[in-house]
């Protein structure tokens, strides 16, 4: 009976190569035969169903009919030696990146050498009021996270202490491993988990983060929200994630979210707003009051030609920003006119006569 390599590497049948090739990645992390808890059993199976579905032509043959004529698709019958490991190289038609296969198996044996270390980024939210987000300010916020240590700055020494030469990678900053593998034997570096990847060590380890160079603390952070920000917006804070020993400080990022205001909104640059007028000021024209952002202002509404007429009022938007920070957006006030609900004996004779008049 034939083996359904769908199944065995738990992808759909209409699985891109991408899928199936992270499928084969994830199987082979699991199942390696160099694995304490490895399965050499399941491994080669999961590498026997790479190598059909992972090639056009063996998988079209495998769709079709169940399985491959082309040669190179192991039988079910064959041991682990038997499996035919030259089509990993170009040979026998199957054409494969290699480096693209293996790139994620670096962590798995204990890989990343000649990469920054770095720490990790952080993520946190601030919900801020509507008139800052329009004109900006600055929060102070609390984040506990690993940070450089107070005492040694990060070196993980005592102050006034010497270092000296890591007796683990001899001073490489680097340990170099070989590990077998059906593919052959494949050397490593990861970064010295000793000296951190700084090639010395504290003669005399830091009291405060026992030489560890960092410790778990909570700092806090200025934030400067500029002007004009939008719900949603995300600050970047280079520098400000965590730390870690030995390598580079991560990123903080803050996702802020701006509370609506219950008259004002905002588009673009400028501010928009309603103001409802009574029906004889939008034939006769009359004065507001109206409370802004920046306080009470006094709007002169004319005679209206429609029932929904847009007055500007510039520079009461909202800041540019750049060189001129000065600059600012308008204030868009939306004439809404407001019908009565009810009308009294002496209303309805006056609209009557409006009405004889064309009106």
């Amino acid at each position: 009976m034939s083996k359904d390599y769908y199944t065995i590497l738990g992808v759909d049948k209409k699985a891109t190569k991408d899928d199936i090739k992270k499928a084969f990645r994830k199987l082979a992390h699991k199942y390696h035969p160099d694995k304490k808890d490895g399965d050499e059993a399941k491994f080669k199976e999961a590498s026997e169903a790479y190598t059909v579905l992972s090639d056009d032509k063996k998988r079209a043959e495998y769709d079709s009919y169940g399985r491959v004529f082309t040669g190179g698709a192991p039988g079910a019958g064959q041991g682990f030696e038997g499996f035919d490991f030259s089509q990993f190289n170009g040979q026998g038609g199957f054409d494969i990146n290699f480096d693209d296969l293996f790139g994620g198996f670096t962590d798995m044996f204990g890989g990343g050498g000649g990469r920054a270390r770095r720490g990790r980024d952080i993520s946190i939210d601030i919900e801020i009021p509507f008139n800052e987000g329009v004109f900006g300010s600055t929060h102070n916020v609390i984040v506990t996270k690993d940070s450089l240590c107070n005492v040694c700055t990060g070196s993980g020494g005592e102050p006034g202490t010497g270092t000296k030469t890591c007796v683990t990678c001899n001073g490489k900053g680097q340990v170099v491993e070989s590990q077998r593998s059906p593919f052959g034997v494949f050397q490593t570096a990861r970064t010295c988990a000793t000296c951190h990847g700084r090639r010395s060590v504290p003669e005399k380890p830091c009291k405060q983060c026992h030489g560890s160079g960092v410790e778990r603390r909570g700092e806090e952070i200025a934030v400067t929200i500029p002007a004009g920000i939008d719900n949603g917006q995300v600050i970047r804070m280079s520098g400000m994630g965590e730390a870690i020993a030995g390598g580079q400080t991560a990123d903080l990022y803050i996702k802020i979210h701006v509370k609506p205001h219950p008259r004002f909104r905002k588009e673009g640059f400028n501010l928009v707003t309603d103001l409802p007028i009574k029906v004889t000021d939008a034939l006769m024209g009359a004065e507001y009051k109206l409370e802004t952002l920046d306080g009470t202002i006094t709007v002169k509404v004319p005679s209206l030609r429609s029932t929904d007429e847009i007055l500007r009022v510039k520079g009461k938007g909202v800041p540019m920003g750049g060189a001129d920070s000065s600059r600012r957006g308008d204030l868009l006030i939306r004439v809404k006119v407001e019908l009565p609900q009810k009308l009294s004996r002496d209303a309805k004779k006056i609209l009557e006569k409006l009405k004889e008049e064309g009106i």
